[in-house]
């Protein structure tokens, strides 16, 4: 069973409908103390989906008691897979959401490194866009040479290693759209959303990672 975690983003229901379509079983997470035991955890993975702002979304996994949960479940190499600000917020800070009275508002801090706003006139990112995955990727093997997602966003993940980049795209320049290592992978464009080529995606994720 895979469990969708639910904390008031706006394309749950395409996700859902997604996994459906794949013949996946699938439900919403109903609190941080399922996934806080991950032996007797009922899902064998979980997805983050979701979008919106880094600061407002973190307050609400912090209030909730997911943060935690979230790390733990990393943590322990179970099967996680972020979509769009489930990418994000894996990072330690955002340019979407600078100090406060010179608090800074941290991220899940799961990867080294931060998220960048795009320099350009044209933001945000929305439409397809290809994406190039990295000849190491597990989740991006096999796919056309020529993938195309749809996007819509106006920050960028940027890992302190480079060893995390599992996927890239061109947008005011070369930055990274997907990361992966060991359990963990994430995306910053929106396989629901992409047609054909993003179900088989997240059918290749459930395959690869054993998510069912």
């Amino acid at each position: 069973m895979i469990g969708v975690i639910n904390y008031g983003a706006g394309n749950l229901g395409s996700v859902m409908n997604a996994l459906a379509r794949l013949g996946l079983p699938a439900q919403f997470v109903r609190g941080p103390e399922e996934l806080s035991g991950p032996a007797s955890s009922p899902y064998s993975a979980i997805i983050f989906p979701g979008d919106g702002h880094f600061a407002t979304a973190m307050e609400a996994l912090d209030k909730s008691g997911y943060s935690e949960a979230i790390r733990e479940w990393i943590a322990a190499d179970k099967p996680f897979f972020g979509i769009c600000i489930g990418l994000q917020l894996l990072f330690e800070t955002s340019e979407e959401a600078p100090p406060v009275n010179g608090r800074e508002i941290r991220g899940l801090s799961v990867i080294p490194g931060t998220v960048r706003k795009f320099n350009g006139p044209k933001v945000p990112q929305i439409g397809w866009n290809e994406t190039r995955g990295a000849e190491r990727s597990r989740l991006f093997r096999d796919l056309p040479e020529r993938a195309f997602f749809y996007y819509i966003h106006s920050y960028y993940v940027v890992p302190a290693e480079a060893g995390w980049t599992a996927a890239e795209a061109d947008y005011y320049g070369t930055y990274c759209s997907a990361v992966e290592r060991g359990a963990l992978a994430a995306v910053q464009f929106h396989p629901e959303k992409s047609g054909p080529l993003g179900l088989e995606l997240l059918r290749r994720w459930a395959e690869v990672y054993h998510a069912r």
